[in-house]
């Protein structure tokens, strides 16, 4: 099994930054992804970001040129958040897929609001 542990969510204000972390841990295996999702109130959980095994990054339109997403050590993931608005407001889920095995974190919330 592997744990995925999120943090650094907060209250920020808008047009400011957050960087979220995602430490994985246990019985760790070779990765097919791993992405960050989130889910506002009242709304269906959405993906954010991901990042392949293979160095393929994609991001959801609301938040290209705003967020980025990295790993390191195939084990960790980051998502950087700059610019942020109300509309970001959310629980931030981090994702690790290894293949036939798919892991989630509990969420970090993020709010932004002034």
């Amino acid at each position: 099994q592997v744990q995925l542990v999120e943090s650094g969510g907060g209250l920020v204000q808008p047009g400011g930054s957050l960087r979220l972390s995602c430490a994985a841990s246990g019985s760790i295996r070779a990765f097919n992804f791993m992405g960050w999702y989130r889910q506002a109130p009242g709304k269906e959980r959405e993906l954010v970001a991901f990042i392949t095994s293979g160095g393929e990054i994609n991001y959801a339109d609301s938040v290209k040129g705003r967020f980025t997403i990295s790993g390191d050590n195939a084990e960790n993931s980051y998502l950087q958040m700059n610019s942020l608005s109300p509309d970001d407001t959310a629980v931030y889920y981090c994702r690790r897929n290894e293949y036939i095995k798919d892991y989630w974190g509990k969420g970090t919330l993020v709010t932004v609001s002034s």
